[in-house]
């Protein structure tokens, strides 16, 4: 399936992975959101993405984002791509402002287990399911490992905001969940609760994260609760959470999706955006008309000068070899390729070709690996062994006798180990090109080719009449 599970680079350094969202400093300082599509459910991620729901998510916060700005500020500075937000780098508060306007959910399971308090809210006996509250109350909750309630007073006593600022958010909740909610209610749905998120940004409260998505919030038809409240139809990510609890089996959840239900997962996305916004999510056809969305993705980074369309990552197994591999990268400027040099020794610390094998064999974008590597030149299979791209060796061999007594070493290599050797480093640098195969540089490299022909015809011209 045409899915965004990972996102990962070796151009732009990662500051944070979520359940769904990862989050990368741009080139300019600011935070490079990119909204996947994975899928989380009682504190784990599950093994099936979903179709479209990043774009969901990211989409339908850009619209609510767009919609609140009159309440508070928020830290969007433009979208980038469906599953891309290019946002303002705040600081955090660690604090969830969940608010609710219905008896359901956890708070539900631990009401009918007769808590009445809740992070500091009491609220009456005789409750329904679903019943409604009078009116929506805030119930926060810390951000830690595991969240857990905590009432307003507790909030300040432990440091994690003052009063002035939690009664600032206090009321900025409410006037958001009740803007959504006449919002929502027009369109015949009813925004049972939700969560919000906020930080600091030059000392302002502003609105982060997400709003009003399905995965922050819980959506019913309108209709549905009318005709029966109790069996109300579950219009967000609930539909997820009741089918992991149907097939639970020896007290664990399932790890992945039927096909049947990913594809259910994705069109109650799809549909919850259009109802909500008034129109189709724009990518919303890339399944069935072939779409890429990382080709996408990568496109519109590109364009927006984010990141290159490609990298070369030039490995050296010591410090003592820099000045090789910055020979090597001298010859990929005309190319406009990202590159990057790496130290790693496969004889002295080969366990960290793990962590950058993880971003190489993930990365959105086409790489080539160049090995640099003397002697034994261990470095080269190394890398090709743990690797899903090209890896060409260019060992920096001073003279022809070193190359012959350690040639074998790089050349000779075990099964599935397509290490390639190149000797000159203008050559590694011209194959690493050639490996990459973009259209662009394939285009580039033909008219190199024509105009080394050209210059080979006129010195033919040339010396033929002498």
């Amino acid at each position: 399936m045409n899915t965004l599970n990972h996102f990962a680079t070796p151009q732009l350094e990662l500051l944070h992975r979520g359940k769904v969202r990862d989050s990368y400093r741009a080139p300019s300082g600011e935070r490079l959101i990119v909204v996947t599509d994975r899928l989380s459910a009682f504190d784990s991620v599950l093994e099936t993405p979903v179709a479209h729901k990043g774009a969901v998510l990211n989409g339908l916060a850009a619209f609510w984002f767009d919609k609140t700005q009159h309440i508070v500020p928020n830290h969007v500075i433009r979208l980038l791509d469906p599953n891309v937000t290019l946002a303002k780098e705040a600081e955090p508060i660690r604090v969830e402002m969940i608010v609710r306007n219905y008896i359901t959910g956890s708070m539900l399971r631990g009401y009918q287990k007769g808590q009445r308090t809740f992070s500091g809210v009491t609220v009456t006996d005789g409750l329904t399911k679903h019943q409604q509250f009078p009116e929506p109350i805030v119930t926060p909750t810390t951000k830690e490992e595991s969240d857990r309630e905590i009432t307003p007073d507790n909030l300040v006593s432990e440091g994690w905001v003052s009063a002035e600022l939690y009664e600032q958010m206090r009321v900025k909740a409410l006037e958001l969940f009740n803007f959504a909610s006449a919002w929502m209610a027009e369109r015949g749905i009813i925004l049972v609760d939700t969560k919000y998120e906020f930080g600091l940004f030059e000392g302002e409260l502003i609105l982060i994260d997400e709003i009003h998505t399905p995965d922050s919030s819980r959506f019913w038809s309108a209709e549905d609760y009318a005709r029966n409240p109790e069996a109300v139809e579950q219009m967000d990510k609930e539909y997820v959470r009741q089918w992991l609890i149907a097939n639970k089996q020896d007290g664990q959840y399932p790890r992945a999706l039927t096909p049947e239900v990913a594809q259910e997962v994705s069109r109650r996305y799809l549909d919850i955006y259009e109802r909500i916004t008034g129109a189709p999510l724009p990518t919303g056809n890339e399944t069935t008309t072939g779409g890429d969305v990382r080709a996408r993705l990568v496109g519109n980074l590109v364009r927006a000068g984010i990141m290159k369309d490609a990298w070369v990552n030039i490995v050296m197994g010591s410090p003592a070899d820099k000045e090789h591999c910055l020979k090597i990268r001298s010859f990929f400027e005309p190319y406009n390729i990202f590159t990057q040099l790496r130290v790693t020794s496969a004889h002295k610390n080969g366990e960290a070709i793990t962590g950058m094998a993880e971003v190489w064999n993930n990365s959105v974008e086409p790489g080539v690996i160049i090995a640099v590597a003397g002697l034994s030149n261990g470095l080269g299979g190394a890398l090709a062994a743990n690797v899903n791209v090209p890896v060409i060796s260019c060992p920096p061999w001073k003279d022809f006798a070193e190359l012959t007594a350690n040639l074998n070493s790089s050349v000779i290599m075990p099964s599935s180990t397509p290490n390639l050797t190149v000797v000159r480093p203008d050559n590694a640098a011209q194959a690493a090109v050639r490996a990459l195969n973009l259209p662009r540089l394939r285009e580039q490299l033909s008219q190199e080719i024509q105009q080394t022909k050209a210059k080979l015809r006129a010195a033919d011209a040339e010396f033929r009449v002498m």
